[in-house]
C-alpha cells in the first residue's frame, strides 16, 4: 500500500445506528475512505471476495451470518486488518485480547475509536508481518472450543416451585415470548427466562438452526418449506406446526437443510 493512498473501510453490521456512528468517526479521519457498508454477514463476504478493503470493522452478532461465519468463509488468511465490534460477551472480548486482535464496544466511545484505527494503520503498513491471519484461527480456535464447552444436553426449567430438565434432542422449537422463552417439546411447553441469542450458543448449530429473529428450530423437525408472496417463507414441522422463515435467515437455512 503506497504511502499516499488512502485506507479502503468495509463497515460490516446489521444496526444502522452502528454504521452511522462509524462511519461518522471515519469521515474525520483523511487518509481513511468508506468503500462500502453491509448490514449483515453474506453481503460481507461478497465484498470481500469482489473488493477486498485494507480495514474491515467487523460486527460479531448479527441476525444473518456472524462475523466469525464471515471470517471462516473468507478464509483467516484473506481476511484484511481487522476491528472488532461487539456488545459485551466476557469470553469474546478475553479471546480478542489473547490473540492480540483489536476490538470496539458498543456504545462506541471516539478514543478508543482512534487509537483502534491507529494500531489498524500500523498493522496495514505492515503488510499482515505480524501474522494476522495465524491470530485469526487462534481466535476462531479458541471460541468454537469455549463454545462445544458451553453446549448443554438439556435446559433446566423451573417452575412452581419444582425444577424439570428438558433434553435438548426432545426441543421442536423455541420461540420468543416477551422476555421468555418458550420450548416446545411435542405436547409440552416450557417458559425459560434467557434472551435467544444467550440460548443459541448453549445449544448445539448441528441441530438447531435460526429461522427468525425470535425462533430456534429443531433441524430434524423440519418436512417442508413453502414460498411465501412477500420472499418469506413457511416452514412446516413434522406435527404440522408452521412457522415463519425470514428472507434474511432463508439462505442459511436452505444450506444447512442441504447439508453445506
Amino acid at each position: 500500500m503506497d504511502g499516499n493512498d488512502k485506507i479502503r473501510a468495509l463497515i460490516v453490521d446489521d444496526e444502522a445506528a452502528a454504521r452511522r456512528r462509524i462511519k461518522q468517526f471515519l469521515g474525520e479521519l483523511p487518509d481513511v475512505e468508506v468503500v462500502g457498508e453491509c448490514e449483515d454477514g453474506c453481503e460481507a463476504v461478497a465484498h470481500i471476495e469482489r473488493c477486498p478493503p485494507d480495514l474491515l470493522f467487523l460486527d460479531i452478532q448479527m441476525q444473518r451470518l456472524g462475523g466469525f461465519d464471515v471470517i471462516e468463509r473468507v478464509g483467516a488468511e484473506r481476511v484484511p486488518a481487522v476491528i472488532f465490534v461487539t456488545a459485551y460477551d466476557e469470553f469474546a472480548l478475553r479471546a480478542f485480547e489473547v490473540c492480540a486482535l483489536d476490538y470496539l464496544l458498543k456504545p462506541l466511545d471516539r478514543g478508543r475509536f482512534q487509537s483502534a484505527v491507529e494500531r489498524a494503520r500500523t498493522q496495514i503498513q505492515n503488510s499482515r508481518a505480524a501474522g494476522l491471519d495465524l491470530r485469526l484461527q487462534r481466535l476462531l480456535g479458541e471460541l468454537h472450543s469455549e463454545a462445544r464447552r458451553r453446549r448443554v444436553s438439556r435446559l433446566e426449567v423451573r417452575s412452581c416451585g419444582r425444577t424439570v430438565f428438558v433434553r435438548v434432542e426432545k426441543i421442536d422449537w423455541v420461540g420468543a415470548a416477551d422476555n421468555y422463552l418458550e420450548l416446545h417439546a411435542g405436547n409440552e411447553t416450557h417458559l425459560i427466562r434467557e434472551t435467544m441469542s444467550q440460548l443459541e450458543a448453549r445449544l448445539d448449530p448441528s441441530m438447531f438452526v435460526r429461522v427468525h429473529r425470535s425462533t430456534l428450530v429443531n433441524l430434524e423437525r423440519i418436512q417442508e418449506l413453502r414460498p411465501l408472496f412477500n420472499r418469506d417463507h413457511l416452514l412446516v414441522l413434522r406435527d404440522g406446526t408452521q412457522l415463519t422463515v425470514s428472507r434474511t435467515h432463508y439462505e442459511h437455512l436452505l444450506s444447512r437443510l442441504r447439508g453445506d
